[in-house]
């Protein structure tokens, strides 16, 4: 049975009898911004938590992987696209999963081929979004905070400029 006792400055759950200490630690996450036209892949989840709601192509990172590989894995599973990470974008930190915390790393990603996104996997829908045209229901705030980020970068911007995306 574990009981909980101070370690360091938290509490945590120990077990008296062998010494374990349970650790409640984030978990990590991976997906990517695919660009084109001026637009922005999303896909819209089928499953729960925030079943219709919108988010990044993304899911957890296996054990034995790299977030890197995580995010093309993902991305392929859930719209179908053959896709190479590039720079990252940033990382989140996203505390609104009911199942677990979530450390999401997201990676700006180049199309390896002109292809039809298909939905699989978790995902009912793909499609691409302008920044005015993003859905409201997007399923989590670190998804949300990408986006915002992507819009206001620069790489974005000189896209948009060159019409590119």
């Amino acid at each position: 049975m574990l009981v909980e006792r101070l370690d360091g400055t938290r509490p945590r759950m120990h077990c008296p009898a062998c010494g374990f200490v349970h650790y409640r630690n984030p978990v990590a996450a991976a997906g990517g911004i695919i660009c084109r036209r001026q637009t922005v892949c999303l896909v819209r989840r089928s499953v729960e938590p925030r079943r219709g709601h919108w988010s990044l192509p993304a899911g957890f990172v296996e054990y034995d992987e790299a977030p890197r590989a995580c995010a093309v894995r993902e991305i392929a599973e859930e719209t179908g696209l053959a896709v190479a990470a590039e720079e990252l974008l940033g990382v989140y930190t996203g505390f609104d999963d009911p199942r677990q915390h979530a450390v999401l790393i997201v990676y700006w990603m180049r199309e390896l081929a002109a292809q039809t996104p298909i939905p699989g996997d978790d995902a009912d829908a793909v499609d691409f979004f302008a920044p005015e045209t993003v859905p409201a229901g997007i399923a989590f705030r670190a998804h949300r905070q990408a986006l915002d980020d992507v819009f206001a970068s620069s790489r974005y911007r000189a896209g948009r400029e060159n019409g590119e995306g």
